[in-house]
């Protein structure tokens, strides 16, 4: 039964840096562990830190449209103000596109994962796994089941656990055994420039959705320091939280094994128990089932995403109205739900892990130059407004040099085949212009209180949960309102956080 969020109060630093983390860090973790590792190997550490900084100067630019344009739509809405709809249906189309391949990400994590296993299945039955685990997310977001209470708290634990008994057991069989993992640490570098730069796009995937983030500055208590202090203080987060968990599997696998592996942290967690069996079988169940889980509840979530931006384009008259059909039941729009899952599928099928991810970067970095250069011109346009913003000269240039930097990393065959998904885009364009908006439709998905729902969700994802949950203790201790107020829409209960 759907819910309505509303705010009570304006969010604080605490509810926006949880945001912030809640936005970024999910299943990723799992999928782009290690990758770097494999390219240059232990000198991937330094990477993660250089992608976390980046990502942190670009999500401020994001920060300063919201604070100069408090409108929802995010790059779509800040690009059409200052370059004209067009533009924005560029940017917009970029995004969709970028959410779209990142779902295919995640059916080829799953298989992976699974692999690990049952190692023996062949391309046919990897195919077909793919496919069943593309069903189950259809099915899912059609009809919409959501869990809540407990037994999300249980979900998150599932989801969690796993990765924090790993990390734990890491660093502890790390000062137990340091000669074992100084010798991994050696040779900290190898690889060309090339690597490095691939590394940098595949490490980068993992730190995306901080857009997501941003909502309208006038939700928001005294918005010029706390956006900025919050994006500061939950990029670090972010950032401690991958660099542990990579520098704990680095220190226990080999180089050569951690080069070969697909499931890194499976193989971290079959080393750190190789003393017992049982516990080796053991340990392996609960990461693998962990992984697993997290996959799919990335997937799952990432598809209802992408479904939501093409339902916001399409009752924008920017995509066929098809997009925005739903379900007379569930009131899902069920036939563009199936459409990204079948494609999905399909570049699933076809595309490798690292193909995938680079494809994504290179599409979300257009949207995020587009953004940056977007901030200075607001900022022009809207002075009164961007008075008070520190930075506010050097974070926009920055924020597209990253970007640039992030492009042209991407190797020519994926540049050329995210070039022309993006050129596609303007006999969509063209063939749907003029547009017709559908009000009814429009306000239903871009409405203020669902997009609050939205921050709410994203408030209580994977890392972000336990915050959720210190942050709602400490509230009680200090006796400060609570932000959300959650209701059933039948029923007038208070389900808050």
């Amino acid at each position: 039964m759907p819910r309505r969020v509303e705010l009570r109060r304006q969010l604080n630093t605490f509810d926006v840096t949880n945001l912030v983390v809640g936005s970024i860090i999910g299943a990723d973790i799992y999928v782009a562990a290690a990758l770097g590792a494999r390219l240059v190997g232990p000198a991937s550490l330094l990477l993660w830190v250089v992608a976390g900084l980046m990502a942190t100067v670009i999500a401020l630019c994001f920060s300063y449209c919201a604070t100069v344009l408090p409108r929802v739509g995010g790059p779509y809405s800040y690009v059409s103000e200052v370059g004209g709809p067009f533009k924005g249906f560029i940017v917009g189309w970029s995004l969709l596109l970028a959410e779209w391949v990142s779902l295919a990400v995640f059916p080829v994590a799953f298989t992976q994962y699974f692999l690990f296993f049952f190692p023996r299945l062949d391309y046919l039955s990897q195919t077909l796994l793919k496919a069943v685990f593309i069903m189950i997310i259809f099915a899912t977001n059609v009809v919409g089941v959501k869990g809540a209470g407990r037994f999300n708290d249980l979900l998150t634990i599932g989801k969690l656990g796993p990765l924090v008994l790993l990390t734990v057991a890491a660093l502890l069989f790390i000062g137990w055994n340091p000669e074992v993992a100084f010798s991994n640490f050696q040779p900290f570098v190898k690889g060309d420039l090339s690597s490095f730069g691939l590394a940098l796009v595949l490490i980068f995937w993992a730190y995306a959705g901080f857009e997501l983030s941003t909502l309208p500055a006038d939700e928001i208590q005294n918005p010029e320091k706390t956006i900025p202090k919050a994006i500061a203080v939950g990029m670090l987060i972010v950032i401690i939280f991958y660099l542990t968990t990579n520098f704990a599997i680095i220190g226990v696998v080999e180089q050569p094994v951690l080069a070969l592996s697909s499931a890194p942290l499976l193989t971290a967690g079959v080393k750190i128990f190789s003393f017992s069996s049982s516990l080796q079988l053991l340990g392996s169940l609960i990461i693998g089932a962990g992984a697993l889980v997290s996959i799919s509840g990335a997937d799952e979530s990432g598809t209802l995403g992408t479904s939501r931006l093409a339902y916001a384009m399409s009752v924008d008259g920017l995509l066929p109205r098809i997009f925005s059909k739903l379900h007379r039941s569930f009131r899902t729009p069920y036939i563009g739900l199936a459409l990204i899952c079948s494609t999905a599928f399909l570049a699933s099928a076809v595309g490798t892990l690292t193909e995938l991810i680079s494809a994504s970067v290179f599409l979300l970095s257009f949207a995020y130059l587009a953004t940056s250069a977007s901030t200075m011109l607001l900022m022009r346009k809207y002075p009164k407004s961007s008075m008070r913003l520190r930075g506010k000269k050097i974070i926009p240039i920055l924020g597209m040099v990253f970007s640039f930097m992030l492009i042209t990393q991407v190797n020519l065959y994926q540049i050329l085949t995210s070039c022309v998904l993006l050129l596609i885009g303007v006999p969509v364009y063209v063939f749907f212009s003029p547009k017709h908006e559908l009000h009814e439709l429009k306000e239903a998905l871009l409405s203020r209180e669902t997009y609050l729902a939205r921050a709410y969700e994203q408030g209580e994802r994977f890392l972000a949960h336990p915050l959720h949950h210190l942050k709602s203790q400490i509230y009680r201790a200090r006796r400060i309102e609570r932000a959300w107020w959650v209701t059933n829409q039948r029923e007038n209960i208070d389900s808050g956080g």
